[in-house]
């Protein structure tokens, strides 16, 4: 693999760390110290992946996050955010971005999250797999892979509607590993589980990262479904 990656932060020494862990995963790594620069090299060099840091001086990481994806808003951008700055990270993710992780950096975050972004890009390309329908014992079962956005809605939304059709006990939306979900795709999911409400049908969410739990329970999706956190087959009746 040699696949490139851009990265932009106004810190050399954060430059610096970053090249030596992404060159030892096998990616091109190409810097950049401030969003205007960023933008400017993803423009030569077009790379599929960037990761970029919100504040930064001459253009900020949420410029240069707007930039990139109206260039090719297939890119997948992964912000770097202050610890527990949930606000921010929901304003990158309302501007598509696909993951967010927090300053100070640990090693294991950032190899998640690059699992995440190559298995997100893998799926893109087969946009069919996205979501999945299955109908277990006691629940309907919503596999959701990938980026979850304006473009997945539909079938989402399809696929939720087929799954309460078949009156199962629940319906649970099970989020693999590499999922992710932007603003677009916030804003749907939010509309169908409220909308859900009060219909008797039991929603419960698996599989999130804590990431995205964060999320969800900061902007109060979890008042429409429940999380769960045990094996999926105690609740599906396999």
């Amino acid at each position: 693999m040699n696949d490139k990656v851009l990265v932009i932060d106004d810190e050399r020494p954060t430059l610096k760390m970053f090249t030596l862990l992404l060159s030892a995963y096998g990616y091109e790594v190409l810097t950049a110290e401030n969003g205007r620069e960023g933008v400017e090299t993803f423009q030569r060099e077009a790379p599929e992946l960037v990761l970029t840091d919100i504040k930064m001086p001459v253009m900020d990481g949420i410029e240069a996050l707007k930039a990139i994806k109206k260039l090719n808003p297939a890119t997948e951008v992964i912000v770097i955010t202050g610890h527990g700055d949930m606000d921010l990270a929901i304003q990158a993710l309302n501007l598509d971005a696909t993951d967010f992780i927090n300053k100070p950096l640990k090693r294991e975050a950032l190899e998640k999250a690059l699992t995440r972004a190559r298995e997100r890009m893998t799926i893109a390309r087969n946009a069919e797999w996205q979501v999945v329908l299955e109908e277990k014992n006691r629940a309907a079962v919503i596999g959701v892979r990938g980026n979850v956005s304006a473009m997945t809605m539909p079938r989402l939304t399809e696929a939720f509607e087929q799954a309460v059709a078949m009156n199962k006990e629940a319906v649970l939306i099970e989020f693999e590993k590499n999922a992710s979900i932007n603003g677009a795709g916030i804003t749907g999911l939010t509309g169908l589980l409220s909308d859900n409400a009060g219909s008797g049908t039991r929603i419960f969410l698996a599989g999130l990262s804590s990431n995205f739990r964060s999320v969800f329970e900061t902007l109060g999706i979890t008042r429409y479904a429940e999380l769960f956190d045990q094996e999926t087959a105690d609740l599906t009746g396999g």
